[in-house]
């Protein structure tokens, strides 16, 4: 007895939605279509296992399916626990117990299509979305331990037809009545083969039933020796390598399966392979590369790991699961409790998640920190700069991180060093760690700064990569260790302070100097740090530094300009030359030139950049003119 019944006034408005192209990948259907067999399989497993008396064969359970291209047709057929009349009523007939009016609400207000697809699994509907290539849909079921099964048939019109049959194989088949080939919102001709197996190669690979396709191509393939047609070889692999342990796994499958998720065609350096259990179950396959992607420091580059929900494929990149610093992690994580398309905007907001993210995290981290250490030295000249990012966005993993740094020092010219090896290092009586900024090595080694330290035997960390400005600005201390610029603050080497004596004999000189440069430096003093060279600009202890200045401003953002502190060597000639020149005429009008030249010598000695070069250069030329 056949009935026709009307959806539910929500559940029609839901209907029009699907058919006009929520989804932004139409071949997504065949996803859900699988995933719900794939479901309704283990259902059938654990109920045969827990009611010993229910009659079911569990002998060849797999997923089929069916083209038929004279038809127009695709079904997709399961032969698992199938449904009573009362489940097709409650699960197919109408969604409004799925908060439909929450949905639509979000629909309407989701500007970008893509927004939309993502909505759409939150509320278990991902079945409508056959609509959006089929213009009629029918299901036939039978539930197991059943005699009579049920049909269901609608053209997402806002009615649908349903009735009771005496007979019906065991499972669920829905069929799909597939739109012309012509139709205009139609990419794809769903009744090809290539399509279809493209389809499932891409999102249900490693599903854990087979799923065998008949088709006119293939269901006259071969015979066994009885006359019996031979089971179609799967179209997926089912091997979902995560889901195996890791003592059953040859390296050499991890690497291919790196491959294929990553692009790259070299083998990983590291593989990772865990487990979660408890509250919130999933597994992990995840992969440090040997070499970085050329869009790892790229802004639209791609991060993230491929998400799967019970070996179902989710989504290629996502970014919930790995902060940015870690972008180079690929690799693979199933989770067992989320919706089949829940969106990313939730995917960062989910609780389960953020924990998952955290383990993984400290998992990735923990393995770095493992590595032996060329192994670890080829990692670090891959990634080093990314994973310093981490000191500016993950707080609670800072100290891990600072364990993992390799930076270049005054130490060695070819190998970094660890923070830890430079504390083992320190010379007795020396309580801070040193280190500069610059935009090479050659620049900050080439820098008066350093000629005190070096000169006392203080190693020096050379701090390059733009991020450095960024950290060292935020990271105050490591293992009870102050992090000390060279170039900011006063300096305590051990040397006794500049005598007061001189100090007085230079005051007046150093107050003239103050008012003359008052444009640019706020205080004119003596250096204790200096050997060699005459002067050196430094800044206060919490002054930004100029090269972080000149980052700011590329990004837009307007800065004031931060006035720096010019120190003299009171045993420089030339120092001493000015005192007696200021001493003698203090009104000389060349002063005020030889104040200028020292103070830009000064700022190109530490790599940094005039305001006036040509006034620059015309004061040097005509002051090497006059002692030719």
């Amino acid at each position: 007895m056949s009935e026709t019944l009307e959806f539910q006034a929500e559940t029609r408005q839901l209907l029009q939605l699907m058919v006009h192209s929520i989804y932004s990948n139409k071949d997504i259907f065949l996803r859900e279509l699988i995933s719900n067999a794939s479901d309704a399989l283990d259902k059938l497993r654990l109920e045969s296992l827990v009611n010993k008396e229910l009659d079911v064969d569990t002998s060849d359970l797999h997923i089929q399916l069916e083209i038929d291209k004279d038809q127009r047709t695709l079904t997709v057929r399961d032969n698992g626990v199938g449904m009573s009349h009362d489940d097709v009523v409650s699960l197919i007939g109408t969604i409004a117990k799925s908060g439909t009016a929450e949905l639509l609400k979000q629909l309407r207000e989701s500007a970008e299509q893509t927004q939309r697809a993502e909505l759409i699994g939150q509320f278990g509907v991902g079945f409508y979305s056959t609509f959006m290539v089929a213009d009629r849909v029918t299901l036939v079921t039978r539930r197991a331990g059943e005699s009579q099964g049920t049909r269901w048939e609608s053209a997402g019109e806002g009615t649908y037809e349903i009735e009771t049959l005496d007979e019906a194989p065991q499972g669920t088949a829905v069929t799909l009545h597939l739109k012309p080939e012509d139709s205009e919102d139609q990419l794809f001709d769903y009744t090809a083969e290539w399509k279809v197996r493209e389809i499932v190669k891409k999102y249900s690979d490693f599903i854990a039933w087979p799923i065998r396709l008949v088709s006119g191509e293939t269901k006259d393939e071969g015979d066994q020796k009885e006359g019996e047609q031979a089971a179609p070889a799967p179209l997926n692999s089912m091997k979902a390598l995560w889901a195996r342990p890791r003592s059953e796994v040859a390296q050499e499958e991890y690497n291919e399966f790196y491959k294929h998720v990553s692009h790259d065609w070299t083998d990983p350096l590291e593989t990772i392979h865990m487990k979660g259990e408890g509250t919130f179950e999933y597994e992990a396959l995840l992969f440090i590369p040997a070499r970085a992607p050329f869009d790892l420091f790229m802004r639209d580059g791609h991060r993230g790991v491929q998400l799967y929900v019970k070996r179902v494929f989710i989504m290629d990149d996502c970014e919930a699961l790995t902060p940015r610093y870690l972008r180079f992690v690929k690799g693979v994580v199933d989770a067992h409790d989320l919706s089949l398309n829940i969106s990313r905007e939730i995917l960062q907001q989910d609780r389960q998640i953020q924990v998952v993210q955290r383990r993984l995290v400290k998992k990735v981290l923990s393995t770095l920190k493992d590595l032996p250490a060329e192994r670890y030295a080829t990692f670090w000249n891959e990634f080093g700069r990314a994973l310093k990012e981490g000191l500016l966005d993950d707080a609670d993993n800072r100290e891990t991180l600072l364990d993992l740094l390799r930076l270049p020092s005054t130490h060695s010219p070819d190998e970094p060093t660890s923070l830890r090896d430079y504390v083992e290092r320190m010379k007795e009586g020396q309580t801070d760690i040193y280190f500069m900024t610059g935009e090479s090595r050659a620049t900050v080694e080439h820098s008066p700064h350093l000629e005190a330290f070096l000169a006392k035997g203080y190693e020096v960390l050379i701090l390059t990569d733009p991020v450095d400005e960024v950290w060292v600005e935020q990271v105050s201390q490591y293992d009870g260790k102050n992090l000390q610029s060279v170039a900011k603050g006063q300096v305590d080497l051990g040397a006794e302070d500049v005598p007061e004596e001189r100090t007085e004999e230079f005051a007046p000189l150093l107050s003239w100097l103050t008012t003359a440069l008052e444009a640019d430096v706020k205080e004119v003093r003596l250096s204790t740090r200096l050997t060699t060279s005459a002067a050196c600009i430094v800044g206060d202890a919490h002054d930004i530094t100029p090269t972080l200045e000149k980052m700011y401003r590329a990004m837009g953002q307007e800065m004031p300009h931060t006035k720096r502190i010019l120190e003299l060597n009171p045993g420089h000639p030339l120092v001493t030359g000015l005192r007696d020149a200021f001493t003698a005429d203090s009104t000389a009008p060349a002063l005020t030139e030889t104040a200028e030249l020292l103070y830009g010598m000064a700022l190109l000695a530490e790599g940094g950049e005039l305001a006036d070069p040509s006034r620059f250069t015309r004061l040097l030329a005509d002051r090497l003119a006059r002692s030719l």
